[in-house]
């Protein structure tokens, strides 16, 4: 009896190491998807900045769905499924990369703070959601009259 306890527990340790062991490597691709960046920007590098912003990415992905989604098991309609949902993201990308990176175009130019713009809120106008005259909290001028 101990002897058929131990080899289901060294059984159970082998498969908890293999966790261990790609956490560990998640860890690691963490700090060179962290640390890269640093690096890059440092000597002017663009291509390295690519390359550990999307490659790293895209390993980690694959690690994880592969390790902790155990999609590696599953039906091949699955790997179809996010095949499309891959096509359709690089789709997504390719089709607006191209004005939303351009600094002109035929009918309009970017201002200075155009991806500021979408980050933060727009200060209150005067007569917007300030206390009116007659003492009406958040209420506009037209809606005083």
């Amino acid at each position: 009896m101990t002897s058929h306890s131990q080899t289901s527990h060294s059984g159970h340790d082998g498969h908890e190491r293999h966790y261990v062991i790609i956490w560990a490597q998640l860890v690691v691709l963490l700090l060179v998807s962290v640390f890269g960046p640093m690096v890059a920007t440092h000597y002017g590098w663009h291509w390295l900045l690519l390359a550990t912003a999307f490659g790293v990415a895209v390993v980690k992905a694959y690690m994880v769905a592969k390790n902790f989604m155990h999609l590696d098991v599953e039906k091949p309609i699955i790997h179809y499924i996010m095949a499309i949902g891959v096509a359709l993201m690089v789709l997504m990308y390719g089709a607006l990369a191209a004005d939303v990176q351009k600094e002109s175009g035929q009918n309009w130019k970017k201002s200075a703070g155009f991806h500021h713009s979408f980050t933060t809120s727009k200060p209150a106008e005067h007569g917007g959601h300030a206390k009116g005259a007659a003492g009406t909290e958040g209420t506009t001028e037209h809606e005083q009259h």
